[in-house]
C-alpha cells in the first residue's frame, strides 16, 4: 500500500483515468464537483460516494506533492544549518 501511495507514476496514471473517467461528455468528477458548487441540490449517499472515489487518486497526488516538498525543503533546511555550522568552526 505504501508503494502505491508514493508512486508518482501510479497516481499520475490513476488520476488521469479513474479520476476522469467518464470522459463523455465531460470528465465526471468535473460534473460532480459543478453539482456541489451548485449546491449540491439532490444529491444522495451515492453520489458523495462516487465524487469520493473518482477524486482519492487526485487528493492521493496532492498529498505526495504536498510530501515531497516539505521533505525537499526540510532537506534543503538541514543542509543550510550544517553548512552555516561549519564555516563557525
Amino acid at each position: 500500500m505504501d508503494d502505491f501511495i508514493n508512486d508518482w507514476k501510479l497516481l499520475i496514471l490513476a488520476s488521469l483515468t479513474l479520476g476522469l473517467a467518464p470522459f463523455f461528455p465531460e470528465p465526471h468528477l468535473l460534473g460532480k464537483i459543478r453539482w456541489i458548487l451548485g449546491g449540491a441540490k439532490g444529491m444522495m449517499l451515492m453520489d458523495w460516494f462516487d465524487f469520493f472515489f473518482h477524486g482519492l487518486p487526485w487528493m492521493l497526488l496532492g498529498r505526495l506533492a504536498l510530501v515531497k516538498f516539505y521533505h525537499r525543503n526540510r532537506k534543503n533546511e538541514k543542509e543550510s544549518i550544517l553548512q552555516q555550522l561549519d564555516t563557525k568552526q
